[in-house]
């Protein structure tokens, strides 16, 4: 990790410091990615197979997981795991149902009544990644708030293994949670399915979740085409920052930081610290732990391009923090509170030494499919909202019109739509020749 004193930096070496590693939306995958989906736009489930069969080294007969494959799947797993998984999805349905928005109406003028109502998305596309390892969690993370909305038509694509089955967990977890169809689907082959619809999978209006820059380049290609699908974020590499004071515990710092690290090599970890001791423990610290995982030498690579800072103060710590706009962010203060108000760009906020990012990834009941890559400035996680539209209602009276309505008229005049002015004023007229008010 290299260590930096953010004091003696200038604004171009303080921009550097804080980079992350480079995304490459390199040509040769754009046009890979196009070619994926091109072919899955004319060939359907046909194509789905020969992908899958390419890059995934599986023929596939049937695409969707079968009512046999998924009791196969519950039947196979551990009870401990089963009731983790359980545990997890309560969690994280109590806190997103209290999180959810509200219908509103207001009264904002006599006889105005403006309303917020809210309407879920019909038709949405969840993407749970397998690569490494699978990941269960992501099912959660995206199924709790989609059942939550009410969403009408929830389809989940995982990759199959070489044996043609979804990893049981991951199986499990969208059965709890209430998703409608599952496809043993992976890659921008997955995406363009959900995106385009196929003879097998539903078309979708919305897609979610985290992938390799294969997904993410085919969920970027989708998104920007009028007949292709919405999506829920930009995404890059898994990030953390942790801001540390003297009275941080060396020993949790670095387990933060390699929790991060070993997500994959383009992932970045960021220590941040008004305490220049700290900074050389848990630089020592991360080397002892890093050597005892078993994917060590996937978190040495992200610790390649990670960052050790030393700040003059913890008000300069949050100014970098806030410049970097961390998905994750982890405050291991005397006083965590005492910055959470200066925080202004975040994906999530950890608070003290008792909150590990680890629990957020699993089961304290947030979301763990944040904004990275700096998109916590403008994006926040997914959450039910992610599932809905927000529609306004108004309804005016006719002495409400009497009320409003020469504003309106006026507004319109000044914007020298004729017909807009008209809308208004005819009727403003008639209620006066009927005395309708």
């Amino acid at each position: 990790m290299k260590r930096l004193d953010w004091t003696q930096l200038d604004e171009a070496s303080r921009d550097e410091a804080l980079a992350r590693p480079a995304q490459a939306r390199a040509e040769s995958l754009r046009e890979g990615v196009a070619a994926i989906v091109a072919q899955v736009r004319l060939h359907g489930d046909a194509a789905l197979r020969q992908l899958t069969e390419r890059f995934d080294h599986c023929l596939l007969q049937d695409l969707f997981v079968s009512p046999e494959e998924f009791a196969q799947a519950e039947a196979a797993l551990a009870p401990g795991l089963k009731e983790a998984i359980q545990e997890a999805a309560g969690r994280i349905c109590a806190f997103h149902r209290a999180a959810s928005l509200q219908p509103v109406a207001v009264d904002t003028a006599p006889g105005v009544r403006v309303e917020r109502v809210l309407r879920p998305i019909r038709r949405v596309g969840l993407y749970v990644p397998a690569g490494t390892a699978p990941l269960p969690s992501t099912a959660l993370m995206l199924g709790v708030p989609a059942a939550i909305a009410g969403c009408a038509e929830i389809t989940l694509c995982s990759p199959a293994r070489a044996d043609g089955r979804c990893d049981e967990a991951v199986l499990y977890a969208a059965q709890i949670t209430g998703v409608h169809k599952v496809f043993k689907l992976g890659g921008a082959q997955a995406i363009a399915a959900m995106a385009y619809g196929t003879e097998s999978v539903p078309r979708c209006d919305k897609l979610f979740g985290p992938g390799n820059s294969w997904v993410t380049e085919a969920k970027l290609q989708v998104s920007g085409d009028p007949d292709g699908a919405a999506i829920d974020m930009p995404a890059g590499p898994s990030e953390v920052m942790v801001i540390a004071d003297a009275t941080a515990n060396p020993v949790f710092v670095a387990a933060d930081l390699l929790s991060q690290a070993e997500h994959g090599p383009d992932s970045q970890v960021v220590l941040v610290s008004d305490t220049p001791s700290l900074l050389d423990a848990v630089a020592a610290e991360v080397q002892r732990q890093c050597a005892q995982l078993p994917r060590a030498e996937t978190a040495r690579q992200a610790l390649s391009q990670s960052r050790l800072i030393a700040v003059s103060s913890l008000a300069q710590a949050v100014s970098v923090s806030n410049r970097y706009a961390p998905e994750h962010l982890i405050l291991q203060v005397e006083d965590p509170r005492a910055l959470l108000d200066g925080i202004e760009s975040a994906g999530s906020i950890f608070l003290g030494a008792w909150t590990p990012e680890s629990v957020g990834d699993y089961c304290s009941g947030s979301n763990h499919v944040l904004p990275t890559y700096g998109y916590a400035r403008s994006y926040s996680g997914v959450s039910v909202a992610s599932f809905q539209k927000q529609i306004t209602v108004q309804e005016v009276s006719a002495a409400g019109l009497q009320v409003i309505g020469p504003c309106t008229a006026t507004l319109a005049a000044a914007e020298q739509l004729e017909a807009h002015r008209r809308a208004v004023t005819l009727r403003l007229d008639r209620i006066a020749e009927e005395g309708l008010a």
